[in-house]
């Protein structure tokens, strides 16, 4: 299972990138596989990845969208993910992960994305 980290800072500080890797580092047996960082003004996200899916380097997160406007750190599993890859025929993917897929449906229908996938579902 991978681990993920975040900081939003509310203040008018800038967030140091060594922290998120310093939190990251501590659940570094969630994700033996990779690590990753994302740190820009008063946002950062950091991933530890086990590879399930997608094992290239390319499937790497925090994943960032062909656009460069979204980025993600995702930990889960989308069953569905090669059928609504499908239905996102505008998108040039570069991996075979549900990652890229989740970040492009919702870069093309935003929050209506998620009616388009499955998933484990808490009862």
């Amino acid at each position: 299972m991978c681990g993920i980290a975040g900081i939003i800072n509310f203040t008018n500080n800038i967030i140091d990138p060594s922290v998120i890797k310093r939190m990251t580092d501590c659940i570094s047996h969630r994700g033996p596989d990779a690590d990753g960082y994302f740190s820009e003004n008063k946002i950062s996200l950091g991933h530890r990845r086990l590879s399930i899916i997608d094992l290239s380097s390319a499937a790497n997160q925090p994943f960032t969208d062909n656009s460069g406007r979204y980025i993600i750190t995702f930990n889960g599993e989308i069953y569905n993910y090669k059928k609504v890859k499908q239905l996102l025929t505008d998108y040039n993917f570069k991996t075979n992960s549900d990652t890229e897929v989740l970040i492009a449906a919702y870069a093309k229908w935003k929050n209506n994305c998620l009616q388009y996938f499955s998933g484990n579902q808490c009862r």
